[in-house]
């Protein structure tokens, strides 16, 4: 674990101290510059990028569920493929999480133990279920799409390693937005049975998706102070304006209807005014009440006993490799 104050003889901070670094550290902040893992950090600053950073990467891990039920059942092997890739890119995408966070010195092992044990956190998206294969299409186009408004800021959020893993993180993202809408695209233009499939999808992720952002910013408890220390440079209510705003004539280029009697066009402000997304129904879904939230916790605590053994030899290897360079070394000398 990194230090955060110096001690003082009696093994309590050092006010003095803590003080220079403190300004030091908003002074940094204030001017745009990195802050790094080794880097002196106050103690809230490095629980609340923890907090993200390890719910982030829990949502992608457990964001791989609802689509990977699909591979086996897409309706071509092209299509079989490109889903396989995509799913591939979450558990990596998860993977550069879990080790930006580790940098703030806490284990993978203690973040995967938060997930299973329902300690932590994860995007609440992920707790609906993927009914159809225009369900897959859907969260492609807008699940990851509001994950991207989301994300692209974060390449130039305050703490470096959390910066610099979002940068191939939104690469990769803004394919499957495209890989989505193609989907959603073909089946809007296909039979009417296909594109009453795309036209239900829609309906049912719609609200869901608005709500990814978080809850309102009168309501958020930790937007403003993410924002204060630029871990987050726009508020939810902003990221989710432009996720509206850039979703609506998507829908209206492919014939779909956004399921929202409110929505229109504000001329006065250039942007479209919507709907209030039903919070009742988000707090519940993420107080564990959703509808596929047990199912895909009893999905990952399976998935990880069932993978123990792997672990178990991989570190079984590692001593190996390790006893052989340490003999190797040791005939050298």
């Amino acid at each position: 674990m990194y230090t955060q104050f110096v001690d003082a003889p009696d093994g309590n901070p050092a006010p003095d101290i803590a003080s220079a670094e403190q300004v030091r550290f908003d002074d940094k902040i204030d001017r745009g510059i990195t802050i790094e893992a080794n880097d002196w950090m106050p103690d809230a600053y490095r629980k609340t990028l923890l907090r993200q950073i390890s719910q982030h990467a829990h949502s992608e891990i457990v964001g791989m569920l609802p689509e990977g039920n699909w591979i086996s059942r897409a309706p071509s092997l092209e299509r079989k493929l490109i889903l396989m890739a995509k799913v591939q890119d979450e558990a990596g995408h998860g993977l550069y999480l879990y080790s930006a966070a580790e940098t703030l010195g806490t284990s993978r092992d203690e973040m995967v133990d938060a997930l299973l044990s329902g300690r932590a956190k994860y995007s609440s998206i992920f707790n609906y279920p993927t009914l159809t294969w225009a369900d897959v299409g859907t969260i492609g186009w807008l699940v990851d799409g509001a994950a991207i408004i989301n994300q692209i800021p974060l390449t130039r959020c305050s703490y470096g390693p959390y910066a610099r893993a979002m940068v191939r993180v939104c690469k990769e993202e803004s394919f499957h937005q495209r890989q989505g809408f193609e989907i959603v695209s073909t089946l809007a233009k296909g039979t009417p049975e296909q594109r009453a499939l795309a036209q239900d999808a829609l309906d049912r992720w719609w609200w869901p998706s608005v709500m990814m952002f978080g809850p309102p910013d009168s309501q958020s408890q930790h937007n403003e102070t993410s924002m204060r220390w630029k871990i987050k440079l726009f508020s939810n209510d902003e990221l989710r304006q432009k996720f509206v705003d850039q979703t609506v004539p998507q829908a209206d280029a492919i014939g779909l209807t956004i399921p929202d009697p409110e929505l229109r066009f504000d001329e006065a402000t250039g942007h479209y005014a919507f709907g209030t997304p039903n919070w009742d129904e988000f707090f519940e879904v993420v107080r564990g009440n959703g509808p596929c939230n047990r199912d895909r916790m009893r999905a990952r605590r399976a998935a990880h006993d069932e993978g123990a053994w792997v672990r178990e030899a991989a570190a079984a290897h590692a001593r190996k490799r390790a006893a052989r360079a340490a003999a190797a070394a040791e005939d050298a000398a």
